[in-house]
This record gives C-alpha cells, structure tokens and sequence, in this order.
C-alpha cells in the first residue's frame, strides 16, 4: 500500500538522512528568496511587477519562486545555470572537443560541468547589468522611482548580488544532487513553483467569497487539474519500447549474450525545454514593446500576450520547433546504432549499422510529434482558461509540466532506494519510472 510505502522511509538511516538534507538546503533556499537587495524600493517594484504580469519578467519570477518581484539575492533564479547548460549542450554538436569530453565518462562529464559553472558566472554577470540598468529607468504605476541610489555604485553592488546569489544556488542544487535525493536544480525550480501555489488557491477562494467565482467553477476546475495531472503522469510514463537481441559470444570458456531487451525512447523526450525557450522568445519581444509609445508597436505587443490567437499559434509552431531540436540534440540515433552493433545487439528484422539509425530516428520522429502535441495541449490549457473563463489559478503548462515531472523522478529515487534494500515500494504492483 501507498501509506505503509511511505512509512518505510524512516526505517532506512541513508535515505532519512538525505530527505532531511533536501529539505534543509530547500528551507534555505526559500529564506534567501526573502532577502532583498540593497538599493531597491521593494514596494514600488511589487507594484511594478503587477502591471509585468504576463510578460517575460512574470515568467522569470515564476522560475525564481517569487524572488525576482522582490529582487532579492537570488532574483536571477537557477535560470542561468540552466541556459549554460543548454548552450553547453548546443555546442557539443559544433564543437569537437566538446562532443569528445561527452565521450569521455565521468572525467569528460566533470569538465562539461566546470565549463557550465563558468558560463553561470558569465550569464549572471550580463543578467545582472542589464537588470540593474533597466531598473534606474523603471518606475511604480505611481511614478516612485524603483531605484534610489542610481549610478555605478548600484550597479556593480547589484551585480555583485545577484551573481553571487545565483551561484549559490548552483552549489545549493549540486549539493542536494550528491548527498541528497532527487536532481537539485530540479527540485529548486519545483520549490519555486510550489511556492506560488497557497497564495493561488487563496486568491482564488478570495474571488469565491466575493462572488466573482461560484462553488461549481471551482468544483470543475479541481476535477479538471485532477484530470490533467493524470493524463501528464501517463505521457510522461509513457516509453516507445524497440526491441532489442544480443548475440550469443563464446569468451574463454564462458557464453555471453544471447539475452532479449528493449530501448525504451520517451514520449515527450525534450522535457520541458521546448515550453520555456518558446514563451521566452515570444514574450521577449513583447515585453520591449511594451515599454515603447509607438501605436504599431504597442498593438503588436498587445496581440502577443497570451489567450490570443496569435500568441497561441507562435507558442505551439515553437513548442514543435524545439521538441524536435532539442531531441535531435540531446538523442543521436548513430550512437545508439553504433553501441549496439559494438555489443553484438541487433533490432529483429534490421540490419546492424545505418539501416538500425535510420529505423530508431523514422520511430523517434514520429513519437516526437506525440509528445509536441501532448506539450502543446498542456501548455495551451491554462492561457484558455485565464483568459476565456477568468481562471486565477495557475495550472498546466510548464509549470504543472515541471511540478509533476520532478515529483515522478523523486519519488522514483525513493522507490529504488527503498527496493535496494528489500523493502516494498510505494505502489506493490508496478513501479515509477523516472523520466530518464
């Protein structure tokens, strides 16, 4: 049973000890998202950000768990991190060296990782000034200035700031990645998520006892997320199974081989990449024209927020656009042929080398399109919502994408840890598969 699972947890010292360590270096996290700073009129840049709803600062301080609205020492979120490792990933297509360190296993790995943390530093830095910079000219809809002090002396104290913050969190995430359980960025991005939840279902029984939302409205929409949670649970499950046969070796006196297995290729590969860098380009133009008078420009960022049609059509033809970038990116059919056929293993009815390629990247294709139509439908549903039936409550989308994705890798951990060591998981028929 679920419960009597649950309640194995504290029967194993190792993994108590490393839930505990997670939700220390969370705590943590969350406090630093509350410390502001130095220079900032938080007041004036709360009212600030309520009018931003919408454009890429609300999607940036969605990320930061609520810290860039504060700006406090971790306003520039785990989104560095996150866009150094994706360009690091990028690379290793164009650059050998970088495509040989992949290669290479755990040393090559740790090199990739040392180049990312050098990019986070670098990425933080341009983050910073172009924050700091673009705060001296931004006011409340009062007209208080958000910055009292500007000037140079702002401007590297707030570089400074966010940089070392975000860095931080890095070390934060990697921490809990290694001593505790589940992937530390992961799980920072899912504390800042959560965050925003009470306050969310508290605005929304605010508009209930106002009478701008009735019992039956919210009754269907809890059936509804209740609904799109599952449904996400079962794609991101879901596994394209090819089978697989190794040949029987003779090595000395012992038989190899000869066993039956499957690669298993995900539904929705990519994760939840595509969604991100699509709201991120559309909204970025978007929020630049929001801070110009230009009549033309001002209509064109009005037709880009999103609940209109034309934001919906650019957010899904970037969601397919990514989804299978990023596949072909992180997944290379080649290798996995090449690794097969080195093995002695073979696909039934497929001859070893190009023609095993050529076969897993035609099914890789095809489940792709699946999983862009699957992340398009999730990612689309709450801007419906919002802005066809006044919905506060945020769910689907990235968001929930991400909540529910790093909960089944968590809670998969768990599960294998607790298997190890001979104790039943939490469900006694079938296990969780994490997404990787």
């Amino acid at each position: 049973m679920v419960g009597s699972g649950f309640g194995n947890i504290f029967k194993i010292p190792e993994l108590k000890k490393r839930i505990l360590y997670t939700l220390a270096l969370l705590f943590v996290y969350r406090i630093g998202v509350f410390v502001p700073t130095p220079g900032i009129d938080t007041v004036a840049l709360a009212s600030f950000f309520a009018q931003m709803e919408g454009t890429i600062f609300g999607i940036f301080n969605m990320f930061s768990g609520g810290a860039l609205e504060q700006l406090s020492v971790f306003a520039l979120g785990i989104m560095p991190y996150i866009s150094a490792s994706i360009i690091l990933q990028l690379l290793t297509v164009v650059i050998p060296h970088l495509e040989q360190l992949k290669k290479e296993g755990e040393q090559g790995r740790k090199k990739i990782t040392q180049y990312t943390r050098y990019g986070t530093v670098v990425l933080s830095i341009i983050q910073g000034l172009g924050i700091s910079i673009g705060l001296e000219s931004m006011t409340s809809p009062g007209g208080a200035a958000i910055v009292m002090a500007p000037g140079w002396g702002f401007r590297l104290m707030t570089v400074l700031t966010l940089t070392a913050g975000t860095a931080f969190i890095m070390w934060l995430g990697e921490q809990i990645t290694e001593r505790g359980i589940g992937n530390g960025i992961s799980l920072i991005i899912f504390a800042g998520i959560v965050a925003g939840i009470p306050s969310a279902i508290l605005n929304t029984f605010r508009l209930m006892s106002t009478g701008e939302m009735n019992i039956f409205a919210i009754v269907i929409l809890m059936v509804l997320m209740v609904l799109v949670v599952g449904f996400i649970i079962f794609v991101e499950q879901g596994q394209r199974r090819i089978p697989v046969q190794y040949a029987k070796r003779v090595v000395g006196r012992r038989m190899y081989g000869g066993q039956s297995t499957h690669l298993p290729l995900k539904i929705n590969t990519s994760g939840v990449i595509p969604p991100i860098f699509a709201s991120s380009i559309i909204m970025f133009p978007a929020t630049i024209a929001s801070f110009v008078t230009i009549p033309w420009m001002k209509a064109i960022a009005d037709s880009m927020q999103p609940g209109n049609f034309f934001y919906e059509l650019l957010y899904v033809g970037f969601i397919f656009f990514f989804c299978y970038f990023y596949t072909a990116v992180t997944f290379n059919p080649v290798d996995v042929a090449d690794n097969m056929k080195k093995n002695g293993g073979y696909i039934p009815g497929i001859r070893p080398g190009k023609r095993t390629a050529d076969y897993i990247d035609r099914v890789l294709t095809r489940i792709t399109l699946g999983g862009a139509i699957y992340v398009s439908a999730v990612c689309v549903l709450p801007s419906i919502l919002i802005s066809r039936f006044n919905v506060p409550f945020y769910f689907g989308g990235t968001a929930l994408l991400i909540v529910v994705g790093v909960a089944i890798d968590t809670v998969a951990q768990m599960e294998s840890h607790m298997l190890t060591r001979h104790y039943e998981g939490f469900l006694k028929k079938g296990g969780i598969r994490g997404r990787r």
